[in-house]
């Protein structure tokens, strides 16, 4: 908690009216950065257990998160890394939501291995028309 009191209070007004990139380490440990700064960067070029964007709000006279997002196109976090954020959010006690806030399908195309966001769940690929797997698929190790 220290160290994200350390942080926010460096951020100027402009800074906090926008969401800032995130991951979720291998480590478990929440890392932030200016919105513009890549996932892979701010992750170190390690894996992660989720990322993307993340707004942050006064609340009752502490720190909570107001949004936050999987849309890492970078990374294609599943929705269950909700379990992840969560978790770092509370060892950093930051008041937080039950989920994300906005939550993004990704799946890896089996045929043409494109990835996919899926929309309205239509589990089609946009780019080659097969099926797309209902479980999450997009695990870059695999």
């Amino acid at each position: 908690m220290a160290d994200f009191d350390d942080w926010i209070v460096e951020q100027s007004a402009a800074e906090l009216t926008e969401p800032f990139t995130f991951v979720v380490g291998i480590d478990r440990v929440l890392r932030l950065a200016p919105r513009r700064s890549e996932h892979v960067a701010c992750a170190g070029g390690d894996m992660v257990l989720s990322a993307d964007e993340i707004s942050f709000m006064r609340e009752a006279g502490r720190w909570a998160v107001s949004e936050v997002s999987n849309q890492s196109t970078g990374y294609c976090p599943d929705v269950s890394s909700w379990a992840e954020v969560a978790r770092a959010l509370d060892a950093v006690e930051l008041g937080r939501p039950s989920g994300f806030t906005h939550e993004v399908v990704f799946r890896r195309c089996p045929d043409c291995q494109e990835h996919n966001i899926v929309r309205e769940e239509d589990f089609v690929c946009v780019f080659c028309g097969s099926d797309l797997p209902a479980a999450w698929n997009v695990d870059p190790t695999a």
